[in-house]
């Protein structure tokens, strides 16, 4: 995982929609696509992005493509922002 490859995947206000929508259980693409005033290619286009990031991964249920979350990478970007929002939380201590 690239932390540069998940920050792009996280700045689009429609992938983080979709990864809100994949909280709730797996989707096809089709379910994601009913909830944007998009293109289903652009829907798959987010969708790209989202599983290069490593934040989704899909499978192959006949001819549909079923999208969940990948929780393990997001507990890491959470671990490493808490890390440093604790570290310029202690700059001010050492300072006094």
């Amino acid at each position: 995982m690239s932390l540069q490859n998940t920050m792009k995947a996280l700045a689009d206000p429609i992938r983080r929609e979709i990864l809100n929508l994949l909280k709730g259980g797996k989707m096809t693409a089709g379910e994601i696509t009913e909830h944007f005033p998009v293109t289903a290619a652009s829907v798959s286009r987010h969708l790209s992005v989202l599983k290069e990031a490593d934040l989704i991964r899909d499978k192959r249920d006949g001819k549909f493509i079923i999208y969940e979350l990948n929780a393990s990478v997001l507990e890491e970007i959470m671990l490493w922002i808490t890390d440093l929002k604790g570290e310029k939380n202690a700059e001010p201590d050492q300072e006094k």
